[in-house]
């Protein structure tokens, strides 16, 4: 019987309307704010009468905190009626009827189960959150419902009023709300005195984290109640913890990481005055009674991948302000509330309203491998809310590939359906199913496990002495790396056959390696290494493998402003395994190309982008040689070339052609000249070597073959663009062609009688009017203006200087002249 203070919840009223839209048509979107009862009323409801109910949630806390009200609710003990399921932890019985998972858990069931037999009712929780796992399992269960099992209900539980878009997807499912008790919250912003860092990567300025510490303090001192305080991770809640040592209350930390005990006190209550520090588990997953004070630090942590340097990792974001909203509902569970904002409200209108969708920014790998075996490896027939980014499901296919999870046509071998079971990474299951053959089952499971769940920071960067840390250890997170070793050992079964000499830090190097091939890495200076994925990884200072020639990097990040990536975790191997391990890396062969302004030739074995060996070359193959050559002029210009003051005056002239006239005169940029490196650069640049030759190619000579001469107006180009034009003085003067208008420089006095200007394929010329010294006096591209309006004032000034020189009162009607008055009378 479930206590009659559960039949008091919020949703109790909307659960007609949900049974009705089930029995219509097999599926709802329910959405009920936190603390409705919609996670632990709704599925023992939809149980009543002998239906078997699976509860997906996102995270492993919140599955066994609902399991745990649920049978709380019953007078029960979990493991009877109500059970719960996570990765290395079973609690379930034969009366069993209500089972709560997580979704990684329940996808895995369904890869070995696709009817889900024996299920009745599946409710995906928190369904708003956009996990990739829960958008992957709403994917196959509406493929079971379309297939296999139309009579399979579904749920799709949401904490927000953002439903519309999983109604669609249901098939226009409806949309059953039920309104939750809302207490007012009151916003007090708390934003730090001086600006901080924004964040970047893992890392948040310390400065936010001591402000978000003394918000605590003030909201203790001005507001009674408990305070939950929203922090992005472990590390900040640790720190925070820190320094709020003394506060007059208990001080307690909610994460994945936590243990269930903890958990447990947390969601429990106490009798004094408590400060819960939590990460977004605690958004809506959760709830944590007496709190009437949240203090938001408003960051958050989101996936991130860099596909082209074989990077993943969570980075720290700013919170959405959906987030923001559910942050605050928290304080105003119980009665009227108030939430400290560690952020201006100008900086809050320019939130993103919503969270990133897993599937758009996470790594896809384990996706691709999921939708391969479960038979759409492109996961074009899935019914999803967003489609995968092409290009992140070619990476992720990339690696498939290169582990044998997937086969050419990209369907699961046997292989990867093997590895889609394990419940690790596809890169994890190659190294546990890999390394097991050569170093036993027991050791290459406890690397995995490591590998999995990152050590806690003071274990240190070297992987093997994490892995003798954690085997000494007696705190949390060594209890759950023995739990999750064992777990992994037995997947194993009898496949773990290796047994080996190798030491730990031999192993823990080559397992590590197997799961991260692109990131086995050659040592290129103190501390300075290059990944084979052409990421450069650099180590702590105080790092003891800054000497190791090779190292396997199991973690690294990369800010965006970095040159090479931060290694926080690696483990020393030698080049024989890295060789080993990153196999379908390595290639081999003749390498031709442009370095350090001239041509390269060697033989080169490389692993990736990390060198392995390096030969001179003494006969390159000519073609490569032209590429190198011509990769020299598109990095160096075509000032390779020998140019002349004629050829560089041709190239100009075939310019000002191409751009007043067009076709059939060609462009002559450095780019498009360089296209046309067949027309004119040959045979000269097939019988190049090196730099050299290329200064011996005469640019002049070899410029006219791109003139048109098939149409036969190659023949004009002295008419449309003269190299020179006579002057009234008889003086042929040079044109230069080099600007948007050709150039005539000529001494005024030679110009009398022009009176027009002259024009160059319609063009008008720039005239540059010159002293009798040859200096600038004017310029003009309107002679006739010019005599009429300007000459007079050049007259005035240039006479006195110039006092042999004629200067005529009417220069359009004087006589042109190269002389002095005195020549001109002889």
């Amino acid at each position: 019987m479930i206590r009659d203070e559960a039949l008091d919840l919020p949703v109790r009223a909307a659960l007609p309307t949900l049974r009705e839209a089930l029995d219509d048509g097999g599926t709802a979107v329910l959405c009920a704010p936190p603390g409705t009862g919609k996670t632990t009323l709704v599925p023992l409801v939809l149980a009543e009468g002998g239906a078997r109910v699976v509860v997906a949630e996102p995270r492993r806390i919140a599955a066994r905190a609902a399991a745990r009200r649920m049978a709380w609710l019953l007078g029960e003990k979990v493991g009877r009626t109500v059970g719960f399921t996570v990765r290395g932890e079973r609690v379930v019985s034969r009366e069993t009827v209500v089972e709560v998972v997580t979704t990684g858990v329940l996808l895995q069931r369904l890869q070995r189960n696709q009817e889900l037999a024996g299920v009745d009712v599946v409710v995906l929780d928190e369904c708003h959150e956009r996990h990739l796992d829960a958008d992957t399992v709403a994917a196959f269960l509406l493929d079971v419902r379309a297939t296999l099992r139309p009579e399979l209900r579904l749920v799709a539980a949401s904490a927000t009023t953002d439903a519309e878009g999983w109604s669609r997807l249901l098939g226009d499912a409806p949309v059953v709300r039920a309104e939750g008790i809302t207490h007012p919250v009151e916003v007090v912003w708390a934003p730090p005195a001086r600006p901080v860092r924004p964040p970047h990567g893992m890392r948040v300025d310390p400065a936010l984290l001591t402000h978000v510490a003394s918000v605590v303090r003030r909201a203790l001192a001005e507001r009674t109640g408990d305070v939950l305080c929203f922090l992005p991770g472990v590390g900040e809640i640790g720190r925070v913890a820190g320094q709020l040592a003394g506060v007059d209350a208990e001080v307690l930390q909610v994460h994945g990481r936590a243990p269930a005990a903890v958990q447990d006190a947390v969601l429990a209550g106490g009798a004094g005055r408590r400060v819960v520090l939590a990460t977004s588990v605690a958004e809506s997953s959760l709830t944590v009674p007496g709190v009437r004070i949240v203090v938001d630090s408003g960051l958050a942590r989101e996936p991130r991948t860099d596909h082209a340097r074989g990077l993943s990792a969570l980075t720290t974001v700013r919170a959405s302000q959906a987030a923001g909203r559910q942050r605050a509902g928290r304080a105003g569970r119980e009665g009227p509330g108030t939430v400290y904002r560690c952020w201006t409200e100008a900086e809050d209108a320019r939130l993103a309203r919503f969270p990133s969708p897993e599937i758009k920014v996470a790594d896809l790998t384990s996706f691709a491998l999921h939708a391969a075996c479960w038979g759409d490896p492109e996961a074009s027939g899935l019914a999803l809310l967003d489609a995968p980014p092409a290009g992140a499901m070619a990476a992720a296919r990339s690696v498939l590939g290169a582990i044998g999870a997937v086969d050419e046509p990209g369907r699961a071998t046997d292989r990867g359906v093997r590895m889609s079971r394990l419940g690790l990474h596809p890169r994890l299951a190659r190294a546990l199913l890999d390394g097991a053959r050569q170093v036993g089952a027991r050791r290459a499971a406890e690397v995995v496990a490591l590998l999995g769940e990152e050590p806690p920071r003071e274990y240190g960067d070297d992987l093997a002495g994490a892995w003798r840390a954690a085997r000494r250890g007696g705190d949390a997170y060594g209890a759950r790396w023995r739990t999750e070793a064992r777990r992994l050992e037995s997947s194993l079964g009898d496949t773990g056959h290796g047994q080996g000499t190798f030491g730990d830090d031999a192993v823990a190097g080559l397992v590590t390696a197997l799961a991260f091939p692109e990131r086995v890495a050659r040592r290129r200076g103190d501390g300075e290494y290059l990944m084979a994925s052409g990421t450069g990884g650099a180590l702590g200072a105080g790092s003891a493998l800054r000497d190791a020639p090779w190292l396997a990097v199991a973690v690294a990040d990369r800010p965006a402003t970095a040159a090479s990536a931060r290694v926080r975790l690696a483990a020393v191997i030698d080049e024989d395994a890295a060789r080993d391990a990153a196999a379908h890396l390595r290639t081999g062969g003749e390498e031709v190309h442009w370095e350090d302004g001239d041509v390269v030739a060697r033989r080169v074995e490389r692993l990736g982008a990390v060198e392995l060996s390096v030969r001179p070359l003494g006969e390159p193959a000519p073609s490569l040689v032209r590429q190198a050559l011509l990769e020299g002029l598109r990095r160096e210009g075509l000032g390779l070339l020998h140019w002349t003051r004629e050829a560089r005056g041709l190239r100009d002239r075939l310019s000002f052609l191409h751009r007043v006239m067009g076709p059939p005169w060609p462009g002559v940029s450095d780019r498009e000249l360089l296209e046309a490196a067949d027309r004119w650069l040959e045979p000269e640049l097939s019988r190049a070597r090196r730099r050299a030759d290329l200064g011996r190619i005469q640019a002049g000579q070899a410029l006219p073959r791109l003139l048109p001469w098939a149409t036969g107006d190659a023949s004009r180009l002295d008419e449309l663009a003269p190299e020179r034009i006579e002057v009234p003085s008889g003086s042929r003067v040079r044109v230069e062609y080099g600007g948007e208008q050709p150039v005539l420089a000529v001494k005024l006095q030679e110009l009398f009688g022009l009176r027009e200007t002259p024009r160059i394929a319609g063009v008008p010329v720039l005239v540059h009017l010159l002293s009798p010294a040859g200096r600038p006096a004017a310029v003009t591209a309107d002679l006739a203006s010019f005599w009429r309006d300007g000459y007079r004032a050049v007259r005035a000034e240039l006479r006195g200087r110039y006092p042999k020189h004629p200067w005529p009162e009417d220069p359009s009607t004087a006589e042109p002249t190269r002389h002095t008055k005195a020549r001109l009378r002889r």
